[in-house]
């Protein structure tokens, strides 16, 4: 029997996709990509017209060797990697590696990961799109370019390891800008009087401001003395007169299904899940969950798209759902989705689940609890999408009272419609029965002081709206770059807030100082278009790397000779030096971050830093005593770990190591215990307390048993074959 080879990414996706596809296919996963630039080096031949040098990814040889040896057993090869740029990318390099013919139709291309859906991907393979290719390859090497030629750039400035990157470092700016808005705010008073109208039920009314030729002026009430002049003038008055009553039929359209961007920001506003989180839950429901009567199935479609499409049977199986389940009436006949935004891939879908039928509830036991969170988001979303509008009245009352304007607004439900699954919070009460001319006795009239707040800072979820509605990275990038923010220091978390550290600060001020043209907000929407141009084979993707490289040369080379020019910034901190006064700057020394008073030489004040919260880190102080003066050792990091030290350096310089007890007695004294030590070098060894009485030494660690053979104290040792114990005697068989 003939043998088919089908390749993709994750083992995950290779066990679930292998059920559908009998004996006569083979399954294997590439895990992940193959080959890449290099780490060690820029990998772009610049003056070879930006020729990328790639190679295999360390540690990825043992896949291609297993890959290899497969693909020579098989009479057909098929690559079923993910359908976007990254995985069309992967198959391009997977059909280098094994040296396929990457014009004949071995591409396989699917958006679910269901039976039917893989079988007729099969059926029909096409060719490798190398628009697509080629659009992943100038977003690789543009990103290339901009990281290895800026980062050296900031490690001249600030300190080495900082990054750079074309969307994170824009990612940061977003986050720095609102920052200085905050910090520039200024806050301005204002005051609201809200006043409460009898009639059946309490109406709880807004001010709106005073009646003049029929229409409602509005009054700024910007401090107490305004206040408490209206309040005094209004509740003169206990009657106020209905004005105005105006009753309307509003219905409100359901939202339309998920794509990556608003899945990540309803999972982190409804159920707290960072970017990440969402998007590695939502990997699994798509590469396939075992179900227990069902085996391992994939729950919803391919999980980065950017595009609200819905397929015919997908449509049809709902609208079929939908009216079994609720009846006629709930069904959106029209299938009205949102509208595409430029440069979506419309041959994805929407995320969706694969099978309607499948609801939470059903399958809740073969899911976890994070998991079956996020499926019940992504099916109740999806299938309210297909529901009708609800439908409510609203009524708006204007109450009269020495004409000023008290309004209230309420809404009544008439039909659930797509919220009878899915919550929209709206508040729906019963209505009172109020006509125009109608009098209403004043209950209360509350008078409150406020002040304007400044605009929030960003959580994840409005910071990857930002980044989208700004057109700044695509589907795949917004939960990478997150990590990447919060991985490097560059932002941290404050009550699940982004704020920047004072590093984020610095390397923002030091990038839009020197490269604004690159790293600001238009370039990097600019470019993402210019990548869907050549997605869509309307550009040439070495043309625009050429346009991008024209400029940026120019800008790195000025941007070179002005950093020559500037002194090392350093990150200044508001921790005082108690011995001068100044504002301490964080350093970076042999053994990591520490405080240091910037009048050095003339003041050589330091302290430790506690590089995770950004302040001075608290002295551990030991209860053993200085040998020279008497004064408690505190607890230093040096090269090879902690060490006490005299608090009174450089006045004294006494140290000692800190060493840890083993809890075994010495072999050779039978008084001291075995103490972990370390030499000159840093080399860990093992000595008695009682040295230099006992020079008992061991290079091995000691364990609390004897050898059976001749009494030796029995080690540890590691060898090739792992860690094993033995006999710690060098003439003893059991060595």
């Amino acid at each position: 029997m003939s043998k088919n080879l089908l390749i993709v990414e994750s083992p995950s996706k290779a066990r679930t996709i292998k059920k559908f596809l009998g004996s006569n296919y083979k399954v294997a996963a590439s895990v992940g990509h193959l080959r890449d630039l290099p780490k060690s080096k820029l990998g772009i031949d610049i003056e070879n017209d930006f020729e990328p040098n790639y190679i295999t990814i360390r540690g990825k040889g043992k896949v291609i060797k297993e890959l290899k040896k497969e693909a020579k057993k098989a009479d057909k090869i098929y690559l079923a990697t993910d359908p976007d740029r990254e995985g069309e990318a992967i198959s391009w390099h997977i059909a280098n590696i094994l040296k396929l013919d990457d014009s004949d139709k071995i591409r396989v291309e699917f958006n679910e990961i269901t039976k039917n859906a893989v079988k007729n991907a099969v059926k029909s393979p096409r060719n490798i799109d190398f628009d697509l290719v080629n659009a992943q390859q100038a977003r690789r090497l543009l990103d290339r370019l901009v990281g290895y030629k800026i980062s050296p750039l900031l490690w001249k400035k600030i300190e080495r390891g900082l990054s750079a990157g074309r969307v994170q470092s824009v990612a940061v700016k977003l986050v720095c800008d609102r920052e200085e808005e905050i910090e520039a705010f200024e806050p301005e008073e204002y005051w609201t009087l809200d006043g409460i109208f009898d009639k059946d039920l309490k109406l709880e009314t807004k001010f709106k401001g005073k009646l003049e030729n029929k229409k409602v002026k509005k009054i700024k009430i910007d401090n107490k003395e305004k206040a408490d002049e209206l309040y005094e003038e209004i509740t003169e008055e206990k009657t106020g007169r209905v004005n105005k009553v105006s009753k309307k039929k509003r219905s409100k359209r359901p939202y339309p299904p998920f794509i990556t961007s608003t899945l990540q920001q309803d999972a982190n506003r409804k159920l707290g899940f960072s970017t990440r989180k969402t998007m590695m839950i939502a990997q699994q429901l798509y590469e396939g969950i075992d179900l227990k009567n069902d085996g391992t199935v994939g729950l919803i479609t391919y999980i980065r798209t950017d595009s609200y499409r819905v397929s015919d049977e997908a449509k049809n199986n709902t609208s079929n759902y939908i009216k079994k389940e609720f009846g006629d009436k709930y069904l959106n006949a029209n299938h009205k989705f949102g509208k595409n935004k430029k440069g979506a891939q419309d041959a994805h879908e929407c995320i969706r689940p694969t099978y309607i039928d499948k609801t939470p509830k059903e399958i809740s036991d073969s899911l976890n609890s994070d998991q079956l969170r996020l499926y019940t988001l992504i099916w109740e979303r999806f299938i309210s999408s297909m529901m009708a509008s609800a439908k409510y009245e609203s009524l708006s009352i204007d109450i009269d009272i020495k004409k000023y304007i008290f309004r209230y607004n309420g809404k009544r439900l008439l039909f659930d419609g797509f919220t009878k699954i899915y919550n929209t919070n709206d508040n729906y009460v019963k209505l009172p029965d109020i006509k125009e001319e109608e009098n209403l006795e004043l209950f209360k009239l509350i008078k409150e002081q406020h002040f304007t707040n400044p605009p929030p800072r960003y959580n994840e979820a409005s910071l990857v709206k930002t980044m989208e509605d700004l057109g700044i990275g695509r589907p795949s990038t917004y939960a990478p770059t997150i990590s990447t923010i919060l991985n490097r220091n560059y932002v941290k978390y404050e009550e699940n807030k982004f704020v920047p550290t004072d590093l984020g600060k610095l390397v923002t001020n030091v990038l839009v100082e020197n490269f604004e043209n690159i790293i600001n907000e238009k370039f990097t929407a600019d470019f993402e278009n210019k990548l869907d141009s050549v997605e869509e084979g309307s550009a040439e993707w070495k043309e625009i790397i050429r346009e991008f490289y024209d400029t940026f040369s120019k800008t790195l080379k000025k941007a070179e000779e002005n950093i020559k020019e500037i002194e090392k910034v350093e990150i200044e901190t508001d921790i005082k030096c108690e011995k001068c006064g100044a504002n301490m700057v964080v350093k970076k020394g042999r053994f990591g971050k520490f405080l240091a008073c910037p009048n050095y030489p003339e003041c050589k004040n330091t302290k430790p830093y506690d590089e995770e919260n950004g302040e001075e880190a608290e002295e551990k102080v030991s209860d053993e005593k200085c040998e020279n003066c008497g004064a408690n050792l505190i607890v230093k990091k040096g090269r090879y770990g902690e060490f006490l030290a005299c608090p009174n350096y450089p006045e004294c310089k006494f140290t000692k190591q800190i060493t840890k007890s083993t809890g075994i007695k010495c072999p050779k004294c039978d008084d001291g215990e075995i103490v972990e030590k370390r030499s000159k070098k840093g080399r860990i060894f093992y000595g008695c307390s009682n040295y230099p009485e006992c020079d008992f030494v061991s290079w091995n660690k000691p364990v609390d048993e004897k050898c059976d053979e001749c009494g030796s104290i029995m080690v540890k040792k590691n060898s090739k074959k792992g860690e094993k114990v033995v006999c710690s005697n060098k003439d003893c068989s059991k060595k």
